[in-house]
């Protein structure tokens, strides 16, 4: 019999099946905690004081007892293992459930490490796959060894990568260093965001109006603790997030990210499956020339850039010299400060009155350039290779002024676009963006006769307002 269930052909030995693999003995304790954790903070203080301590601790007991046996059964009828070029999961016991992850369709091997698993030297490993709204095979828990020898190896069987030696650690290792964030100018960072910098003006109304009124409710400390928690809780996030941020080469074109604080997460980005580079420069940042660079990864974006599915981060924080390399490695042969864009025309200022000159799209040698925004400034770039689909759209008010907007849609579901064009010149880009994407998929893109999104073949200037820092006071 052959894996698969059916006979193996005659005169033809029968593929050796690999033998089911369970998790690590302690994953039922860990995963049994993050489950004590929120029944217990479910319980009310009503309930504490209505059954005295002594009782509220034995119904704890009994909750975590239930808890961990029912994670251990869990654990005991879950198992892994590698066929052909399939990760085969089985769990469940009344229920069983088997699924089957095609290697090919991977898009990133992720390594976390909560803080439970740290301290237990565990690790839990997650891969993104092509299609996916969340990630795939969530193995929990592994050791730190195996879950990195695992990653490697279905990263050599999806053809990613080639296998390398494994480090006993999830720090980048082996390869090239690119980046690493100065946890200072995190910090820093974080600081100058509207949260940070409007919450004391917060506190002072909040401290005047309790010395005009001379009282101090238990509602009132309540509800102001609860909105400085919630202001301050993205910022914190972040730098928790961010922390210790390192980019690597490995493996000749792999890009390496390690990163985190309470919860340190390692990950893999296999070549060629970045979808777009996202750089944002905040107002607040602009005195500091800082700027950071995210990446979208199809399988890891979500529609929220807020959201932890959301595209990942390239750059938490750096300039424009260091975006630049980063830049030219995710996207090889792109060199962000020389890409030419052009503005929408004179009349589109009906449609945007103060922002116009922030607006712009271009066509460079090897991606799809567009820019946005007055305050917080966003260039995106994407690669005509993974360019999806070219749409050109026009409402009721751009048909009055013969203008149309054209997208260029990722299999992230994210969006480069060249907004207001005059029509014609809106068609001739979207005519040129697919040539482009489809030279770009069949081998190297060949030169073409338009350098910009204009019609006329002339190259587009490049927006010094935009890329070059302004000028310290």
């Amino acid at each position: 019999m052959s894996d698969t269930g059916h006979p193996a052909p005659s005169g033809r030995p029968a593929p050796e099946i690999e033998p089911r693999r369970r998790l690590h003995p302690l994953s039922p304790l860990l995963k049994g905690a993050k489950s004590i954790v929120v029944i217990v903070a479910a319980l009310s203080w009503q309930t504490l004081g209505q059954v005295g301590p002594t009782d509220f601790a034995l119904i704890v007991l009994a909750l975590a007892v239930g808890v961990v046996i029912f994670s251990a059964v869990g654990w005991w009828n879950t198992g892994y293992h590698v066929v052909a070029r399939e990760l085969r999961i089985t769990e469940g016991l009344v229920w069983r459930r088997n699924r089957a992850i095609p290697l090919d369709r991977l898009q990133a091997v992720e390594l976390r490490r909560p803080l439970l698993a740290q301290l237990s030297g565990l690790a839990e490993l997650r891969l993104e796959v092509v299609g996916g709204n969340k990630a795939e095979a969530p193995l929990a828990y592994l050791t730190v060894r195996d879950a990195a020898t695992l990653r490697e190896r279905l990263l050599a069987l999806s053809g990613r990568a080639a296998p390398v030696d494994t480090a006993t650690t999830d720090e980048p290792a082996g390869g090239a260093p690119l980046y690493r964030v100065r946890n200072h100018d995190l910090l820093i960072s974080q600081l100058l965001t509207p949260q940070a910098i409007f919450l004391p003006f917060g506190v002072a109304w909040v401290s005047a109006q309790f010395l005009l009124e001379g009282s101090w409710t238990f509602i009132g400390i309540a509800s102001t603790m609860t909105a400085m928690a919630g202001v301050l809780l993205q910022p914190i996030r972040r730098v928790l997030r961010d922390w210790d941020f390192q980019l690597a080469r490995e493996g000749g074109d792999r890009l390496v990210l390690h990163y985190g604080l309470t919860e340190t997460r390692s990950q893999v980005v296999p070549p060629n499956r970045v979808q777009a580079v996202r750089l944002t420069w905040p107002f607040l940042w602009r005195a500091k020339r800082w700027m950071s660079l995210r990446m979208d990864i199809a399988g890891l974006s979500g529609p929220d850039p807020g959201d932890d599915k959301s595209s990942d981060r390239l750059m938490p924080v750096g300039d424009l010299p260091t975006a630049r390399a980063l830049v030219a490695a995710a996207l090889p042969g792109v060199d962000l400060a020389t890409l030419a864009t052009s503005p929408p025309p004179p009349w589109a200022r009906l449609l945007h009155p103060f922002g116009l000159r922030f607006l712009g799209a271009g066509l460079a040698a090897d991606v799809f350039v567009s820019r946005s925004g007055r305050i917080t400034r966003e260039t995106t770039l994407i690669p005509y290779a993974r360019m999806q689909s070219v749409r050109v759209v026009q409402g009721p008010v751009q048909r009055r002024l013969g203008l149309a907007t054209v997208y260029a849609d990722t299999a992230g579901g994210h969006a480069g676009a060249a907004r207001d064009r005059p029509l014609a010149e809106a068609y001739a880009i979207a005519d040129q963006l697919a040539l482009r994407a489809r030279r770009a998929r069949c081998g190297p893109l060949a030169p073409v006769d338009v350098a910009g999104p204009v019609t006329d073949g002339s190259e587009a200037p490049v927006d010094e307002t935009f890329w070059q820092p302004p000028e310290q006071p």
